[in-house]
């Protein structure tokens, strides 16, 4: 297992009131590579609620018959015993 130690990492969260920003960077940083990420909180948080849909929520978007619903059923259900099994 690596655990890695950000000694000076900085994270913060920010409301743009325009479309620039400016950072000032740490001393120790300048000539070094940094990574800035940007993105959508409320972006993330509705793809967080997307992704806690069930495999039922799913059965009228794939277009299954009853039968085709009921093997994936089943199908699902055999992955999960054998995930619980492999652990």
């Amino acid at each position: 297992m690596i655990i890695r130690k950000f000694v000076n990492m900085i994270r913060t969260v920010i409301t743009p009131e325009k479309q620039d920003i400016s950072i000032h960077v740490p001393e120790s940083y300048i000539g070094k590579q940094i990574e800035v990420l940007m993105y959508d909180i409320d972006e993330l948080k509705q793809e967080e609620s997307i992704n806690q849909k069930k495999v039922s929520d799913l059965r009228g978007k794939l277009n299954l018959s009853d039968e085709q619903y009921k093997d994936f059923q089943s199908h699902i259900k055999d992955l999960r015993n054998e995930w619980e099994r492999d652990i």
